[in-house]
Protein backbone atom coordinates (compact mmCIF):
# COMPACT_ATOMS: atom_id res chain seq x y z
CA UNK A 1 0.00 0.00 0.00
CA UNK A 2 1.45 3.38 -1.00
CA UNK A 3 1.44 6.59 1.04
CA UNK A 4 -1.52 8.09 -0.83
CA UNK A 5 -3.71 5.04 -0.10
CA UNK A 6 -2.79 5.17 3.58
CA UNK A 7 -3.67 8.86 3.68
CA UNK A 8 -7.08 8.20 2.12
CA UNK A 9 -7.76 5.46 4.67
CA UNK A 10 -6.96 7.77 7.56
CA UNK A 11 -9.37 10.40 6.23
CA UNK A 12 -12.23 8.01 5.48
CA UNK A 13 -14.59 6.69 8.10
CA UNK A 14 -16.58 3.49 7.89
CA UNK A 15 -20.13 4.61 7.04
CA UNK A 16 -22.65 4.30 9.84
CA UNK A 17 -25.29 3.16 7.36
CA UNK A 18 -23.03 0.34 6.13
CA UNK A 19 -22.99 -1.41 9.51
CA UNK A 20 -24.78 -4.73 9.11
CA UNK A 21 -27.31 -5.62 11.79
CA UNK A 22 -26.95 -4.12 15.30
CA UNK A 23 -30.28 -2.31 14.88
CA UNK A 24 -30.70 -1.62 18.61
CA UNK A 25 -27.24 -0.10 18.78
CA UNK A 26 -27.89 2.17 15.82
CA UNK A 27 -31.29 3.18 17.17
CA UNK A 28 -29.83 4.20 20.56
CA UNK A 29 -27.12 6.31 18.92
CA UNK A 30 -29.61 8.01 16.62
CA UNK A 31 -31.91 8.79 19.58
CA UNK A 32 -28.98 10.36 21.47
CA UNK A 33 -28.02 12.36 18.39
CA UNK A 34 -31.58 13.71 18.19
CA UNK A 35 -31.73 14.51 21.91
CA UNK A 36 -28.38 14.53 23.78
CA UNK A 37 -30.39 15.29 26.92
CA UNK A 38 -31.32 11.62 27.10
CA UNK A 39 -28.19 11.14 29.17
CA UNK A 40 -25.86 9.26 26.89
CA UNK A 41 -25.64 5.63 25.88
CA UNK A 42 -23.60 2.77 27.30
CA UNK A 43 -22.73 0.06 24.77
CA UNK A 44 -21.85 -3.35 26.22
CA UNK A 45 -20.42 -6.09 24.06
CA UNK A 46 -17.47 -8.25 23.10
CA UNK A 47 -14.72 -7.15 20.75
CA UNK A 48 -15.62 -7.05 17.07
CA UNK A 49 -19.25 -6.03 17.52
CA UNK A 50 -18.97 -2.60 15.82
CA UNK A 51 -19.14 -0.61 19.06
CA UNK A 52 -16.37 1.85 18.17
CA UNK A 53 -17.26 1.88 14.47
CA UNK A 54 -20.85 2.88 15.22
CA UNK A 55 -19.80 5.53 17.76
CA UNK A 56 -17.44 7.18 15.29
CA UNK A 57 -19.87 6.77 12.43
CA UNK A 58 -22.71 8.63 14.15
CA UNK A 59 -20.50 11.72 14.46
CA UNK A 60 -20.39 12.04 10.67
CA UNK A 61 -24.19 12.07 10.51
CA UNK A 62 -24.53 15.08 12.78
CA UNK A 63 -24.84 18.59 11.39
CA UNK A 64 -21.92 20.98 11.32
CA UNK A 65 -21.86 23.65 14.02
CA UNK A 66 -20.90 27.31 14.08
CA UNK A 67 -18.07 28.21 16.48
CA UNK A 68 -16.64 31.60 17.43
CA UNK A 69 -13.51 32.40 15.42
CA UNK A 70 -10.73 34.94 16.03
CA UNK A 71 -9.47 35.95 12.55
CA UNK A 72 -6.49 37.82 14.00
CA UNK A 73 -4.99 34.84 15.79
CA UNK A 74 -6.64 32.26 13.55
CA UNK A 75 -8.08 30.29 16.47
CA UNK A 76 -11.48 28.92 17.43
CA UNK A 77 -13.17 29.38 20.79
CA UNK A 78 -11.86 26.50 22.98
CA UNK A 79 -15.36 25.97 24.41
CA UNK A 80 -17.00 25.63 20.98
CA UNK A 81 -19.38 28.54 21.67
CA UNK A 82 -20.92 30.46 18.80
CA UNK A 83 -21.71 34.18 18.66
CA UNK A 84 -25.41 33.38 18.92
CA UNK A 85 -24.90 30.60 21.49
CA UNK A 86 -27.04 30.65 24.66
CA UNK A 87 -24.39 28.90 26.77
CA UNK A 88 -23.57 32.20 28.47
CA UNK A 89 -26.92 32.23 30.26
CA UNK A 90 -26.22 29.07 32.26
CA UNK A 91 -22.62 29.88 33.12
CA UNK A 92 -23.30 33.51 34.03
CA UNK A 93 -26.10 32.51 36.36
CA UNK A 94 -23.60 30.35 38.22
CA UNK A 95 -20.99 33.13 38.24
CA UNK A 96 -23.39 35.56 39.85
CA UNK A 97 -23.65 33.28 42.87
CA UNK A 98 -19.90 33.08 43.41
CA UNK A 99 -17.84 36.25 43.68
CA UNK A 100 -14.57 34.29 43.50
CA UNK A 101 -15.33 32.87 40.08
CA UNK A 102 -12.95 33.73 37.29
CA UNK A 103 -15.26 34.78 34.46
CA UNK A 104 -12.96 36.71 32.09
CA UNK A 105 -13.21 34.11 29.36
CA UNK A 106 -16.94 33.64 29.86
CA UNK A 107 -17.77 37.33 29.80
CA UNK A 108 -20.13 37.79 26.89
CA UNK A 109 -18.80 41.16 25.82
CA UNK A 110 -15.23 39.88 25.89
CA UNK A 111 -16.22 36.85 23.85
CA UNK A 112 -17.90 38.91 21.14
CA UNK A 113 -14.91 41.24 20.98
CA UNK A 114 -12.33 38.48 20.73
CA UNK A 115 -14.24 36.07 18.47
CA UNK A 116 -15.65 38.46 15.90
CA UNK A 117 -16.75 35.78 13.44
CA UNK A 118 -18.33 32.35 13.35
CA UNK A 119 -16.74 29.43 11.56
CA UNK A 120 -18.42 26.19 10.50
CA UNK A 121 -16.78 23.00 11.78
CA UNK A 122 -17.70 19.32 11.92
CA UNK A 123 -19.42 18.18 15.10
CA UNK A 124 -16.60 17.72 17.64
CA UNK A 125 -15.74 14.11 18.43
CA UNK A 126 -13.51 13.81 21.49
CA UNK A 127 -11.97 10.42 22.18
CA UNK A 128 -11.13 10.29 25.88
CA UNK A 129 -7.85 8.37 26.46
CA UNK A 130 -7.99 5.61 29.04
CA UNK A 131 -5.09 7.10 30.97
CA UNK A 132 -6.43 10.66 31.03
CA UNK A 133 -6.01 12.50 34.32
CA UNK A 134 -8.64 14.56 36.10
CA UNK A 135 -6.86 17.78 35.10
CA UNK A 136 -6.79 16.68 31.45
CA UNK A 137 -10.52 15.95 31.51
CA UNK A 138 -11.82 18.88 33.55
CA UNK A 139 -9.14 21.48 32.82
CA UNK A 140 -6.51 23.04 35.05
CA UNK A 141 -4.42 26.13 35.64
CA UNK A 142 -1.84 26.83 32.95
CA UNK A 143 1.12 27.71 35.18
CA UNK A 144 3.32 28.94 32.33
CA UNK A 145 0.66 31.38 31.13
CA UNK A 146 -0.13 32.31 34.74
CA UNK A 147 3.49 33.38 35.30
CA UNK A 148 3.45 35.38 32.07
CA UNK A 149 0.20 36.98 33.23
CA UNK A 150 1.77 38.36 36.38
CA UNK A 151 0.45 35.63 38.64
CA UNK A 152 -3.20 36.04 37.59
CA UNK A 153 -4.51 32.46 37.13
CA UNK A 154 -5.03 31.40 33.52
CA UNK A 155 -7.32 28.43 32.95
CA UNK A 156 -6.40 25.72 30.44
CA UNK A 157 -9.60 24.03 29.13
CA UNK A 158 -9.82 20.24 29.26
CA UNK A 159 -11.50 17.57 27.18
CA UNK A 160 -14.99 18.44 28.46
CA UNK A 161 -14.58 21.92 26.98
CA UNK A 162 -13.51 20.42 23.66
CA UNK A 163 -16.55 18.13 23.67
CA UNK A 164 -19.07 20.93 24.22
CA UNK A 165 -21.80 20.78 21.53
CA UNK A 166 -20.28 17.54 20.28
CA UNK A 167 -19.62 13.94 21.30
CA UNK A 168 -17.51 12.62 24.16
CA UNK A 169 -16.53 9.03 23.46
CA UNK A 170 -15.11 6.81 26.22
CA UNK A 171 -13.84 3.43 25.07
CA UNK A 172 -13.61 0.83 27.85
CA UNK A 173 -15.42 3.14 30.27
CA UNK A 174 -15.44 0.33 32.84
CA UNK A 175 -11.64 0.60 33.10
CA UNK A 176 -11.74 4.34 33.83
CA UNK A 177 -11.39 5.28 37.54
CA UNK A 178 -14.84 5.54 39.11
CA UNK A 179 -14.35 9.11 40.35
CA UNK A 180 -13.57 10.28 36.81
CA UNK A 181 -16.70 8.58 35.47
CA UNK A 182 -18.62 10.37 38.22
CA UNK A 183 -17.41 13.85 37.26
CA UNK A 184 -18.04 13.21 33.57
CA UNK A 185 -21.59 12.04 34.25
CA UNK A 186 -22.14 15.07 36.49
CA UNK A 187 -21.07 17.41 33.69
CA UNK A 188 -23.21 15.55 31.16
CA UNK A 189 -26.28 15.81 33.39
CA UNK A 190 -25.82 19.48 34.30
CA UNK A 191 -24.55 20.76 30.95
CA UNK A 192 -21.77 22.72 32.67
CA UNK A 193 -18.35 21.87 34.07
CA UNK A 194 -17.20 23.42 37.33
CA UNK A 195 -13.49 23.38 38.15
CA UNK A 196 -11.96 24.59 41.40
CA UNK A 197 -8.19 24.97 41.42
CA UNK A 198 -5.85 27.00 43.62
CA UNK A 199 -8.56 29.37 44.85
CA UNK A 200 -10.01 29.84 41.35
CA UNK A 201 -13.42 28.62 40.23
CA UNK A 202 -14.09 28.15 36.53
CA UNK A 203 -17.50 27.32 35.08
CA UNK A 204 -17.98 26.65 31.39
CA UNK A 205 -20.58 24.96 29.15
CA UNK A 206 -20.21 21.20 28.68
CA UNK A 207 -23.23 20.03 26.72
CA UNK A 208 -22.25 16.86 24.90
CA UNK A 209 -23.55 13.51 23.73
CA UNK A 210 -21.90 10.88 25.92
CA UNK A 211 -21.05 7.48 24.41
CA UNK A 212 -19.37 4.83 26.54
CA UNK A 213 -18.37 1.35 25.45
CA UNK A 214 -17.26 -1.61 27.53
CA UNK A 215 -16.43 -5.29 27.29
CA UNK A 216 -18.07 -7.09 30.26
CA UNK A 217 -15.29 -9.68 30.18
CA UNK A 218 -12.84 -6.99 31.29
CA UNK A 219 -14.82 -5.90 34.33
CA UNK A 220 -18.19 -4.43 35.19
CA UNK A 221 -19.21 -0.85 35.89
CA UNK A 222 -20.55 0.00 39.33
CA UNK A 223 -24.39 -0.23 39.50
CA UNK A 224 -24.54 3.39 40.69
CA UNK A 225 -22.81 4.50 37.48
CA UNK A 226 -24.82 2.18 35.23
CA UNK A 227 -28.02 3.81 36.46
CA UNK A 228 -26.81 7.24 35.38
CA UNK A 229 -26.60 6.43 31.67
CA UNK A 230 -29.82 7.29 29.87
CA UNK A 231 -29.67 4.26 27.57
CA UNK A 232 -27.82 0.96 27.64
CA UNK A 233 -27.60 -1.58 24.87
CA UNK A 234 -26.06 -5.05 24.70
CA UNK A 235 -24.50 -5.97 21.38
CA UNK A 236 -23.43 -9.42 20.23
CA UNK A 237 -21.65 -10.67 17.16
CA UNK A 238 -23.99 -12.02 14.45
CA UNK A 239 -24.46 -15.79 14.54
CA UNK A 240 -25.97 -16.15 11.08
CA UNK A 241 -23.31 -17.47 8.69
CA UNK A 242 -24.48 -15.41 5.72
CA UNK A 243 -24.55 -12.24 7.80
CA UNK A 244 -21.05 -12.88 9.15
CA UNK A 245 -19.75 -13.48 5.64
CA UNK A 246 -21.32 -10.21 4.45
CA UNK A 247 -19.67 -8.34 7.32
CA UNK A 248 -16.26 -9.71 6.27
CA UNK A 249 -16.87 -8.96 2.59
CA UNK A 250 -17.85 -5.36 3.27
CA UNK A 251 -14.89 -4.81 5.56
CA UNK A 252 -12.50 -6.18 2.93
CA UNK A 253 -14.00 -3.85 0.34
CA UNK A 254 -13.55 -0.91 2.69
CA UNK A 255 -9.93 -1.84 3.46
CA UNK A 256 -9.07 -2.13 -0.24
CA UNK A 257 -10.98 0.89 -1.56
CA UNK A 258 -12.05 3.14 1.34
CA UNK A 259 -12.88 6.18 -0.82
CA UNK A 260 -15.03 4.27 -3.29
CA UNK A 261 -16.71 2.28 -0.52
CA UNK A 262 -17.63 5.41 1.44
CA UNK A 263 -18.83 7.18 -1.71
CA UNK A 264 -21.32 4.38 -2.35
CA UNK A 265 -23.06 5.20 0.96
CA UNK A 266 -23.10 8.99 0.65
CA UNK A 267 -26.75 9.27 -0.38
CA UNK A 268 -27.95 6.94 2.39
CA UNK A 269 -25.88 8.80 4.98
CA UNK A 270 -27.22 12.13 3.73
CA UNK A 271 -30.78 10.89 4.11
CA UNK A 272 -30.04 9.75 7.67
CA UNK A 273 -28.50 13.14 8.49
CA UNK A 274 -31.62 14.92 7.29
CA UNK A 275 -33.84 12.67 9.41
CA UNK A 276 -31.73 13.32 12.51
Amino acid sequence: MNGEQKSHRRRQHYPFAAIIGQENLKLCLILCAIDPGIGGVLIKGDKGTAKSTAARGIAHLMSRIEVGYDPVRGVLDPYNRARYCADFDDTHHSHDNNNNTDNDDDDQCGFFKQYSENKSIATPFVDLPLGATEDRILGSIDFSSTLQNGGQPVFSPGLLASANRGILYIDEVNLLPAHLVDVILDAAAMGVNTVQREGMTKIHPAKFMLIGTMNPEEGELRPQLLDRFGLMVDVVAPTNVEERCEVVRQRMQYERHPVEFSAAWVDVEKELTEKI
